[in-house]
């Protein structure tokens, strides 16, 4: 394509399936070079244009809304270096969520109840050993996640070993990017089942998920690279 081709946003937002406002949107907001002006002041777009949008729709699917923007940003301004950054800060998240999965794969791979005494502690240390606020605790109580009884004579909560695994299983969970009231649901089937089989499917799917964003990473390298390329 003639690197001197004039487009429309109209030109654009068809070959796209985009709105012509939301190609004004993404130049407005630093993912679009700056637009040339015809003589009456109307926005030309060029096949570089183009390739940038290309990228940053590539880019979306693995790297999200804001971290794709924060790139094709760097990029527009030169500063490739920071845009580098981002995309290995991108890699490291998605590391980081495939070792939470190997966790609570790991969590779950032991559900047998064991005897209170070797799990019983209160809020405080629980939530220290978790990192987590004891409001955290109080707000998953409330929410069926952990069900623990009260001491009869302090009124404190005493969590159990059952208690403990069910909230480091809640903890993994959450940090998995699964809502609260899905995490409430699989725990009681835990408890309900006494298995493994509620789970198994959502270890699936989030497999499936990370592998979804691995590649769709590689296909925004490949776009990007081709941005970056003279």
């Amino acid at each position: 394509m003639p690197q001197n081709l004039q487009l429309r946003p109209i030109d654009l937002a068809r070959r796209h399936g985009l709105s012509t406002q939301a190609v004004r949107n993404y130049e407005a907001a630093g993912i679009l070079p700056p637009a040339g002006r015809t003589e009456h002041g109307y926005r030309t777009y060029t096949p570089r244009h183009e390739l940038a949008l290309r990228t940053f729709l590539a880019l979306l699917p693995g790297h999200g809304h804001r971290t794709a923007t924060a790139i094709m940003r760097a990029v527009n301004r030169g500063a490739a270096e920071d845009a580098f950054r981002l995309l290995d800060e991108s890699h490291a998240q998605l590391l980081d969520d495939r070792r939470t999965l190997q966790a609570v794969e790991a969590a779950v791979g032991d559900l047998e109840p064991v005897p209170p005494e070797r799990g019983a502690t209160f809020v405080g240390p629980l939530s220290r050993r978790l990192g987590l606020r004891p409001a955290t605790l109080r707000k998953w109580e409330r929410a069926g996640v952990v069900q623990p009884p009260r001491d009869p004579h302090t009124g404190y909560r005493v969590y159990r070993a059952a208690d403990v695994r069910d909230a480091r299983l809640a903890h993994q969970l959450r940090r998995g990017g699964y809502p609260l009231e899905r995490v409430a649901a699989l725990i009681a089937q835990f408890r309900t089942a006494g298995g493994l089989e509620p789970v198994e499917p959502m270890l699936r799917d989030w497999h499936a998920r990370l592998t979804a964003r691995s590649r769709a990473m590689l296909s925004g390298a490949a776009a990007l690279d081709a941005y970056l390329s003279p």
